[in-house]
């Protein structure tokens, strides 16, 4: 047994991954199986016929990545140590699981980590005879200028592909389909993030980042990475409006348009919070003359406990509408 830490309630910190992944599998044992010691699939994959949807990353973003199995979402994933890829291994795993002979379409943030070990995973998987594709998730204004957007970070602009990616594969898209329309969908998809507090890395106790006193971070990643700017706090008016007003500027978005909204809690924000949130956004995108198709309000991926949010717009056209207003039954989210 390891040594405790006092932030957390855990056994040995050295276990913690896998004690969770047993935990959640257990909970949904009824829809969920394990297929390696940190992959697990929707219990009736691979599925004949259909399109496999896969992804996976580092723990810690709960429900991100394992919470997204299930009907018109995820097939399989394989999750790593806290903020750390998954292995080579273990994502090939993932990609049998979901393989149902019409290819595999694997959606991932744009991690170094991530992308090396995903690659090697579906290099061995094509050796096989199975076809994988990759959408490279990079959603994060704040990461990198927009002449360099392939530099940029996925954040919570994953869950809106994964939603697609899920409900392109039900509905019978190739795999050429869901590549060529998930790469459209995240070309309008934008976000930007704030965080005033960190939150504690569980293996050490240590905070994953440091603020003064009543500062924050201004386009701060899901792993604690820096931002843009560091300020005091404010109202959340003003800094609602900021986030905004930069992920509005970066596309553009623009009057006439019609969006999905996803405001994500990443921890420890309150929904009282984050409903406050949405109002600004709301009548901000009101005045512009941007209507909203749909909008998602909660917890969908997470930095531990982290205390912030982030605002995620995606400009839609009728095929993505269609899209987005298809089921989604996933184990730890039921209404996207």
């Amino acid at each position: 047994m390891g040594n405790p830490n006092y932030e957390k309630y855990l056994n040995d910190p050295e276990e913690l991954i896998e004690e969770m992944i047993d935990g959640f599998v257990k909970s949904h044992e009824d829809r969920i199986k394990q297929v390696s010691e940190r992959s697990v699939a929707k219990k009736e994959a691979p599925i004949e016929g259909k399109v496999g949807v896969v992804s996976g990353g580092g723990s810690g973003h709960l429900p991100a990545f394992m919470g997204y199995i299930g009907d018109g979402a995820l097939d399989a994933v394989a999750v790593g140590d806290i903020f750390s890829s998954p292995s080579v291994d273990h994502i090939y795993a993932a990609i049998k699981a979901a393989d149902g002979g019409k290819g595999v379409i694997c959606c991932i943030g744009n991690f170094s980590g991530d992308i090396m070990n995903f690659e090697m995973a579906s290099e061995m998987a094509e050796e096989e005879g199975i076809d994988v594709k990759t959408v490279i998730i990079n959603d994060d204004v704040a990461s990198a200028p927009k002449e360099k957007m392939k530099n940029r970070r996925g954040v919570a602009g994953e869950v809106i592909i994964w939603k697609l990616a899920g409900a392109m594969a039900e509905k019978g898209y190739s795999l050429d389909e869901i590549k060529e329309t998930a790469e459209r969908a995240l070309f309008n998809t934008r976000s930007m993030g704030v965080a005033h507090k960190p939150c504690i890395m569980p293996t050490n106790g240590e905070p994953s980042f440091e603020l003064a006193e009543g500062e924050m971070e201004i386009g701060v990643g899901h792993h604690g990475e820096p931002g843009i700017r560091r300020e005091m706090m404010k109202t959340n008016d003003e800094i609602t409006a900021d986030l905004l007003n930069i992920v509005l500027e970066d596309l553009p978005y623009k009057k006439g348009d019609e969006v999905v909204v996803l405001i994500n809690g990443l921890g420890s924000t309150s929904r009282l919070e984050m409903y406050i949130s949405y109002r600004k956004v709301y009548n901000m995108l009101q005045e512009k003359g941007i209507k909203i198709f749909k909008n998602y309000i909660g917890e969908f991926f997470t930095s531990q406990e982290m205390a912030g949010y982030s605002i995620t717009l995606t400009k839609v056209d009728d095929e993505l509408k269609e899209l987005f207003a298809a089921d989604c039954d996933a184990v730890g989210f039921t209404c996207l």
